[in-house]
């Protein structure tokens, strides 16, 4: 399939790792001119390096830290200055921490607000008058399984990601007119340095083996293992092409079969 992303500008929040670094590969390969960010500079080297050789496309970096609005803007002049506008807006973000509500003063639900949340208003912001500007945009809001169905011990997560569907939904019908199109994806257990962090966590709370926190959660997957980012990465490509021309407003969860709720 053709997906029709040969030279669209794509700009991927949290892709020096894990699926945000996925999204990024699998864009690249498809001939879009990526631009990955992430506050570690030396990630987003070797993440950079890791996609040259992967796709023969090297990826622009710069170093960002969505909780400040002044990084976002200087990330999106970076790109416009760079390629003159922007096809592709990936917003991605890193968990916020696990554990429950009592666990957490103002200031942890502060921030993560701004990173799970107000990051994506921001860089949407920023962004969408070129894709105005332009009749043509894709915007995919990468969020959690969890706003399907809640996750014990992450009530910080839990609470912000469900404010993007919303957001989402409301935002895909202003834009429909403009042929922008906007989505959500959300990863169940996918084999990152999250998820690992995540297991790693249930396995002290509950005074188990990290081996048998996973046999665990295996037992729960129909599909009986984890994600490969990979995977990931392929759906983010579809929904950000071309060959996705219909699907807006929508929320598509990618985790083997895991849950139950339904929709």
């Amino acid at each position: 399939m053709n997906m029709g992303l040969e030279g669209k500008v794509a700009l991927v929040l949290a892709s020096s790792s894990g699926l945000g670094k996925a999204i990024a590969t699998e864009l690249a390969s498809e001939g879009a001119n990526v631009v990955i960010s992430s506050t570690n500079e030396e990630k987003l080297k070797v993440a950079k390096k890791d996609i040259k050789e992967s796709t023969g496309k090297e990826p622009l970096h710069f170093v960002c830290d969505v909780t400040k609005s002044g990084d976002i803007e200087k990330l999106v002049s970076f790109v416009v200055q760079k390629y003159g506008t922007i096809h592709i807006l990936v917003n991605n973000a890193g968990g916020p921490p696990p554990g429950r509500f009592e666990d957490f003063p103002d200031d942890v639900w502060q921030r993560a607000f701004e990173l799970t949340l107000l990051s994506f208003v921001r860089t949407i912001r920023l962004v969408l008058p070129y894709m105005k500007k332009m009749r043509w945009g894709r915007i995919l809001n990468s969020t959690s399984s969890s706003v399907r169905e809640a996750i014990d011990n992450l009530i910080l997560s839990n609470t912000f990601r469900l404010g993007v569907v919303g957001m989402t939904k409301s935002l895909a019908r202003e834009v429909a007119p403009y042929n922008i199109l906007v989505n959500v994806i959300g990863p169940g257990r996918f084999k990152t340095d999250r998820i690992e962090q995540l297991d790693k966590a249930t396995a002290e709370r509950q005074n188990l083996s990290l081996e048998e926190v996973r046999s665990n959660m295996l037992r729960q997957i129909p599909m009986g293992r984890y994600g490969d980012p990979r995977e990931y990465g392929r759906l983010a490509a579809f929904l950000c092409s071309e060959a996705n021309s219909y699907i807006t407003g929508q929320t598509i969860i990618a985790d083997g079969g895991m849950l139950k709720a339904v929709p």
